[in-house]
């Protein structure tokens, strides 16, 4: 497409100019404010599937500028995402900040942990999934909409709350298939 609609040299500075394998602190900084963001996965299939994950500022951790954590919370247990991890380790991320306008994609390779040590590191985290980064980098914000924020979800989990159950789960055709309040 580079080379139908003439971008191959523009493309190639953005990519060998911009493009890293870790977070530089401009990146760190968009991540760690970060409530949400979209993660992209495929099947073995080859077939991809797109998620939104969110949590409260810093639910996305970062220990070392080449890795990422963040968990995975109760949903509605088809575990499409991390399923696809454990078939096909690829995964794109992409992380936005409607206020500055920014877009950062990370592409990587995600492992599932539930070591008990790392679950304790996130509040009420079913898993959690470790990013190994291949890539990262600024995208153009240009087309970015003007989202203003109404606040966070009452169904993140945190310390001290017990976040309600959805309506989805209420409906009896449900009975003895999900989890239900505290756990």
């Amino acid at each position: 497409m580079q080379r139908t609609i003439g971008t191959e040299r523009l493309a190639d500075h953005i990519a060998g100019r911009y493009v890293a394998a870790e977070l530089d602190a401009d990146a760190q900084e968009i991540v760690r404010a970060a409530d949400c963001f979209y993660l992209a996965t495929v099947d073995a299939s080859g077939a991809p599937d797109c998620s939104y994950k969110g949590g409260l500022p810093g639910f996305v951790r970062i220990p070392e500028p080449g890795v990422l954590l963040f968990p995975s919370y109760d949903g509605n247990g088809m575990f499409r995402s991390l399923g696809n991890i454990l078939e096909n380790p690829r995964v794109g991320m992409l992380f936005i900040d409607y206020e500055k306008p920014i877009k950062l994609r990370v592409n990587g390779d995600a492992r599932v942990s539930t070591d008990p040590v790392l679950l304790d590191a996130f509040h009420e985290a079913d898993a959690v999934v470790q990013v190994d980064i291949r890539e990262a980098f600024e995208n153009c914000p240009r087309y970015l909409h003007d989202v203003r924020r109404a606040g966070h979800s009452k169904y993140i989990p945190q310390p001290g709350h017990v976040p309600p159950d959805p309506d989805w789960k209420l409906k009896t055709e449900y009975d003895g298939l999900v989890r239900r309040g505290a756990r």
